[in-house]
Parts: structure tokens; sequence; C-alpha cells
């Protein structure tokens, strides 16, 4: 038993160590402000690709920022598969509202992949214009800098920039337990792998150069993985480039958040993510306090000390660095955040053990499968594109 608790008690050292290295990684990238890039030309058109799907909470507020931005020459592209979607009157209704600014809305399901987002994109790019195209989702809030943060993080060895979400404006503890999931958990992973070299995409809002991607086979290149954004690390780094990191990432504004909702998309973000890089999946079972805890208390109980004391240092340990990262780099951390942190990290162990007991997870709606895909082609259920006719009519 002495073995034993003195194993626990080093897996406890050893995972609240990397725990307090992955802070201060982070805290030191996000604090850290680079130097404009002299690889590109800040005057240089951009293309915004907008793929909307239903009505989000703040949509007028989140797609009405695409109309805000700061830069000389842009165009954007709203994508909508379905005519009969939503979203449809409220982004008529904004272009019309602001006719200073080239914007577009495509309509149609254009079937290049098993990835519907990928396949509503698909007629923006090629509708594109320019050599520069961002990608943003329609619940992200962008900055009037948007496009120069993007455009300021691309050097000569970049192949994509993205900028992961950060949670805001939670209105309930459901939504701030989804903020303790987007902020100091999947965001401080985010910068700590790209600071480290390692550097993936995320699919809430990414810079490509059209070139780079016509040259890895053009946008279908996407769709060797069921999630566009593990199959852009992919192409990024097949290519001997790397993903880089905005230096402040965009917001996503909350509203209110059901509990329900917030497991299926985690789970359906770990799934994706076993399926793309599963030897990478393999060591999440080791984030979060939970099982440290766990070690902690049957060590603290070998030794007769008290079990309360032990776990409840080693929290304040956890829980205490991700607030101390939060305030250093202005994150959303409301005091009820302790308690969804709390909650956060007892659900990890079981979305690790539940990500691997299925393939299968909905995205708005649509039924997918994750596995790893060899081609575009790779789903069973997917239609081959030439038997479906293209469609990318503009409605304004």
């Amino acid at each position: 038993m002495m073995i034993i608790a003195n194993w626990a008690i080093a897996f406890c050292a050893i995972t609240t160590g990397l725990h307090l290295a992955t802070i201060a990684i982070a805290s030191w990238r996000c604090s850290r402000r680079r130097s404009a890039s002299e690889a590109i030309d800040f005057a240089s058109p951009v293309t915004l690709v907008v793929p909307v799907c239903g009505i989000d909470p703040f949509v007028a507020e989140t797609l009405g920022s695409s109309f805000c931005l700061d830069y000389p020459h842009y165009e954007i592209i709203f994508c909508i598969a379905n005519a009969g979607d939503p979203a449809v009157p409220a982004v008529r209704r904004l272009i019309a509202a602001n006719p200073d600014v080239g914007a577009r809305l495509l309509v149609g399901d254009n079937r290049i992949s098993a990835n519907p987002k990928l396949n509503n994109i698909a007629k923006g790019w090629d509708a594109a214009r320019h050599r520069w195209i961002a990608v943003a989702d329609s619940n992200a809030l962008l900055p009037r800098d948007y496009l120069t943060r993007l455009l300021g993080r691309w050097r000569h060895d970049t192949g994509a920039v993205c900028s992961m979400p950060i949670g805001t404006r939670p209105t309930n503890f459901a939504a701030e337990i989804e903020c303790a999931f987007l902020n100091t958990l999947q965001a401080r992973f985010q910068y700590v792998s790209e600071a480290l070299g390692f550097g993936f995409a995320q699919g809430k809002t990414m810079l490509f150069r059209r070139d780079l991607v016509d040259r890895a086979g053009g946008l279908a290149t996407l769709a060797i993985d069921i999630a566009e954004d593990a199959a852009t690390t992919k192409m990024v780094r097949g290519a001997g480039l790397n993903v880089h990191l905005v230096d402040t990432p965009v917001e996503q504004p909350l509203g209110r958040r059901r509990m329900t909702e917030i497991w299926a998309r985690q789970l359906r973000w770990a799934r994706l993510r076993r399926s793309s890089f599963p030897w990478l999946f393999l060591p999440e079972i080791l984030v979060g306090s939970a099982l440290p805890c766990l070690a902690i208390a049957s060590a603290a109980a070998y030794y007769e000390v008290s079990v309360p004391g032990a776990v409840g240092l080693l929290l304040m340990i956890w829980v205490g660095t991700e607030a101390a990262l939060a305030s250093i780099v202005g994150w959303c951390f409301p005091v009820r955040m302790i308690a969804a942190i709390l909650l956060r990290d007892l659900l990890l162990p079981l979305l690790w053990i539940a990500a691997w007991m299925g393939n299968d997870f909905v995205w708005r709606g649509t039924a997918m499968h994750a596995t790893a895909a060899v081609g575009p082609y790779a789903d069973p259920e997917f239609v081959a594109p030439e038997a479906v006719q293209p469609s990318g009519r503009s409605l304004g």
C-alpha cells in the first residue's frame, strides 16, 4: 500500500507540475504582442467568408460585426445551404443596411465532402475575388481590427492563421461551464501547443492564402478529415508550414446555454479529436484536476493526513492558477467560474471515456460519423459531388 500511495503522490506532483507549466506558457504567450508581419502587404484585399446556419444568440450583433471592420479593402460572402434557413432574412437586412460594404449572400449546397460546413463554405470560396480568404463562423464577434490581427500573424513559414473562440457574456451557470471549457482549458492548450511548435487550427475563424490551398489540391483537400480544422492542420503540416494563432482571440458571446447541448458539443469535439489525432488524444485523460484529486486523497488517507485539507489545497492550486491566467489575459471569469471549473474537471474523464465508446454525433441537426477519413469521399454514405447539382446563387 505504501508503494501505491507514493505512486499516487508522484502522479499528483507530475500532473500538477504540467498544469502549472501550461498556465505559465499560456500566460506568457497571451501577454506577448508580436510586431506586425513583414511578410504581407496590409493593403491586400481580403474576402471574408461567413458560413451561416440557423439563428444563434446575438446573431444580429455577430453578423453585423462583419460590416464594421477597420480595413481598407474587403468583401463579405455569407453562405447558407438552404434558402429556407431562418437566418436568411437577417442577413439580407444587414446587407441592405450596409450598402457601402461589398457583401453577397450565396445559397446552395455544394457537396464536396461529408462535412456540411465545408460544403456550405465551398461556394463562397469559389466566388471569392481575392487571394486572402478569411473564414469566420457566424457566432464569432469580430473586432474592428479582426483582419489586421489575422494578417499581422502571417509569417514566411505560415500556412494558416487561426483564432480560437473566447466565451463571453454567459447569463446562466451552464454558459459559465462552457466558458470554463473554451477559455482557460481549450484556449490555454492551443496556445501552449503553438508555443511549443505544434500549432493546430481551430475552425472558429481561419485565414488562408488561396494559392497555398490550391497547391495542396484545392478546398477539397480539407475533406480529408471529417473536421475542416483538423484537415487544415494536416494540410499545413504536410506542406512543411505552421499554424499560427492571433495574439488576442475573437469573442463568442454565449448568453444562455443548456447542459445537454454543452455535453453534446464537447463530446462531438472529443470524438473528432480522437478520430483525427488518436495518439494526441490518449493523454487527454490526464487533463483536469479530477484524477490528481483522487490520487492525493488516497495518499492522504494512507498517511493519515486530512483528506479534505489535501484535496482542498490541491484544488486551490489548480483553480487559482486558472483564475490568474484569466485575470492576466482578460478572459471572462465570474465568481461562479470556480464551481464551473470543478464541474468541468469532473466531466473531463467521462468525456474521454465516452469519446472511445462511439463515433456518432450531431452537428446543427446533421447526424455525422467521426471516422478517420482517407479522402474526400471516405464516408460510405457520402454522395459524390458529380451526382449533385452545385448551387451558389446570389441573394444579395
